[in-house]
């Protein structure tokens, strides 16, 4: 039987494809982890104690891109506070990655805020580092660690 490239254009084809489709279909895992990330977005940028304290575990460690790290109570307290206010926080081109019961999440931070004693604004640029862990069916932020851009 004789070949030529048209027979074998359809199948690479084909290969190239199926290569790309497992890529773009998220597992439910991921799925869940991306809500999560979302949920936590929207927490952070509303100051909500209740809405990041549910998403966060008991073990958190909180890295920030000054150096300082916080456990849950301190993140929590410095999160919550109003001394400044988020005027808009993205989570640009999040990347997740699960493993196990954990996931690994990228992703680019862009924020601005304002303080609320002089109306001064700042932004800020860091790519950030999160790992979450399944815990009793739920994905908990563990870790968290940024660096400025």
């Amino acid at each position: 039987m004789k070949i030529d490239r048209r027979h074998l254009a359809l199948p690479a084809l084909a290969i190239g494809l199926l290569g790309i489709v497992p890529a773009m279909a998220a597992t439910a895992d991921e799925a869940a982890v991306a809500k999560s990330l979302e949920a936590f977005r929207v927490a952070q940028a509303a100051k909500d104690g209740k809405g990041l304290e549910a998403l966060v575990a008991p073990e958190l460690s909180y890295s920030h891109s000054d150096g300082r790290v916080e456990d849950k109570a301190a993140f929590l307290k410095g999160a919550t506070s109003t001394a400044s206010k988020t005027i808009s926080l993205v989570y640009k081109e999040p990347s997740i990655r699960v493993v196990g019961d954990a996931a690994i999440v990228r992703f680019h931070w862009m924020a601005e805020s304002e303080n609320v004693a002089d109306g001064k604004k700042s932004s800020t640029n860091l790519h950030i580092l999160m790992n979450w862990q399944k815990q009793a069916g739920e994905w908990k932020l563990l870790t968290r660690a940024s660096t400025k851009l």
